[in-house]
């Protein structure tokens, strides 16, 4: 991270796994409306484990671009004296990121093979606290995140922070539908801000009237010429925010009803089917016994 694809692309990786479970978690409800329950993670026929295998592979490849493939020379630390430069200190910080969400990968696939009691709550934590190391590294950065800059970052914390109230309801709220949909709406919004971030901190054309493109300490980062134009640039950025916000509840919502329709049908075609089975089969049984009374009726005159 720290610059416009380092922002791009775990950004779109984000806003797809969000998309992934907002789908799964709304055709599932759809499906079982009764004996709904959440899920953390949702397996695949073939490969059953593409989606922790997917976010182990993902954030195995940003340690690496971190630490060293996006380093001059390929190694995080000083050549000097093996200690850690304060212009790295942000590398590892993402690379802790990654290394919690690897660690929630991974444990989902034990969990899933050995299945121990309350693994599922288990899992729900660790992605807990997934979130909370993102939380927490986002808010303790050692980065200057100050000015525009610092206060994309602000709001991002508290989509994070959603998605770390909403997965620790999960444990106690398994069967809450809703829970679960702002959880992964918050996931999404989290891919769609950070790739907001990457266009609008890093495109000259886009920065703020009376603001700037400054290098500070080899990295890129808005300085505004007056008070007035950084008051400025940040209510564009509340504003920005607030019309993402309006933007996914409005396609969240269309999204909920085109899969409740198309979902939710299939149970009403299936109750209505067993319906008139069972009403064909009770039909087909009282004549059944309509004949064999006509039928010993007969006999008995004759």
């Amino acid at each position: 991270m720290g610059t416009l694809v380092g922002h791009i692309v775990p950004g779109f990786f984000f806003f797809a796994l969000g998309l992934w479970h907002l789908f799964n978690h709304i055709k599932l409800f759809s499906l079982h409306p009764k004996s709904y329950v959440s899920c953390t993670w949702f397996p695949l026929s073939k490969p059953r484990y593409l989606e922790p295998l997917v976010i182990i592979i993902a954030s195995s490849l940003s340690i690496s671009v971190e630490l060293f493939l996006g380093q001059k020379n390929h190694q995080p630390f000083d050549p000097n004296d093996g200690t850690i430069p304060s212009n790295h200190l942000h590398n590892f910080e993402h690379s802790c990121i990654s290394i919690t969400f690897i660690t929630y990968a991974a444990f989902a696939i034990i969990f899933d093979k050995t299945r121990p009691v309350a693994h599922r709550d288990l899992i729900n934590l660790i992605g807990a606290l997934a979130f909370a190391q993102q939380l927490f590294l986002f808010h303790f950065h050692s980065s200057d995140h100050t000015g525009v800059e610092g206060h994309y970052h602000l709001l991002l914390q508290l989509v994070v922070f959603v998605s770390l109230v909403t997965t620790l309801l999960g444990i106690a709220l398994p069967s809450s539908f809703l829970v679960s949909f702002v959880r992964s709406l918050s996931i999404s919004f989290q891919g769609i801000w950070l790739m907001s971030m990457a266009c609008m901190l890093w495109t000259p054309s886009l920065v703020p009237k009376d603001c700037f493109l400054h290098i500070e300490e080899g990295k890129h980062t808005i300085r505004c010429s007056s008070v007035k134009g950084l008051h400025r640039a940040l209510s564009l950025v509340n504003i920005q925010f607030s019309l993402f916000l309006v933007g996914v509840t409005i396609f969240a919502m269309w999204f909920y009803i085109f899969l409740q329709r198309i979902y939710g049908e299939k149970i009403e075609y299936s109750e209505l089917r067993t319906k008139e089975s069972k009403d064909i089969e009770i039909m087909m049984t009282m004549v059944e016994v309509h004949d064999t009374e006509s039928r010993n009726g007969v006999k008995s005159l004759a």
